[in-house]
């Protein structure tokens, strides 16, 4: 069973989607910690009701500087004897040290299908480009941007009257339930990273 760290700033939706399926014994990961850059976080409450240990680590603390940031996350990680990091609704960009310390073992969701609208306003990148499907991608975090190899992507039916909050939240539903699933299937090794791709192991591609 992996040791599993979910970072999360916000509400903690995606978190508790984690912790409902880890709830399960034969889920592959154990939620071991929950790491929140904002203390007061959705998500460290969450957390606590769960019974699942957290850690809080902010910018500010660190000078606003990423590496050293990054570095007392790492640090944090390392102390709890974490295996696989998941970020949920994480709103912070670590450095290239997280990469190094967790080689392919830390996973992001986004809302949108990539390498479409990346970055933190994705639903209003989408319906200003006029898009009849968006959706969500779980990919393995690489040192640039919203560009890891991706594991999987599901679609979103993008609506005539939709606002960026509306999509948003028929997106989350979707997450909800796919992002457990690859977190799963990730634990268990079932994918690996080739020449910058993902594919379940043992296909041998054509």
């Amino acid at each position: 069973m992996k040791r599993l760290a979910v970072l999360a700033s916000g509400s903690g939706t995606n978190l508790q989607a984690i912790l409902d399926a880890a709830a399960d014994p034969a889920y592959p990961a154990a939620v071991v910690l929950v790491l929140s850059d904002k203390p007061g976080s959705g998500a460290l409450s969450r957390a606590e009701a769960a019974g699942v240990p957290t850690e809080v680590v902010t910018w500010d603390e660190h000078g606003g500087d990423r590496r050293a940031f990054t570095k007392a996350v790492v640090e944090t990680l390392r102390s709890h004897g974490v295996e696989l990091v998941v970020l949920a609704g994480f709103m912070r960009i670590l450095s290239e040290e997280a990469i190094h310390a967790f080689p392919n073992a830390i996973l992001n969701t986004h809302p949108a299908l990539l390498p479409s609208f990346k970055g933190a306003h994705a639903c209003e990148d989408a319906l200003e480009a006029g898009v009849k499907i968006s959706g969500v991608t779980v990919h393995v975090v690489d040192v640039e941007v919203d560009a890891g190899p991706i594991v999987a992507q599901a679609p979103v039916e993008v609506r005539d009257d939709d606002t960026p909050e509306s999509l948003q939240e028929r997106i989350k539903a979707v997450e909800h339930d796919l992002f457990p699933k690859v977190i799963a299937e990730w634990a268990r090794a079932e994918w690996e990273v080739v020449g910058g791709r993902t594919r379940r192991r043992g296909r041998v591609p054509i």
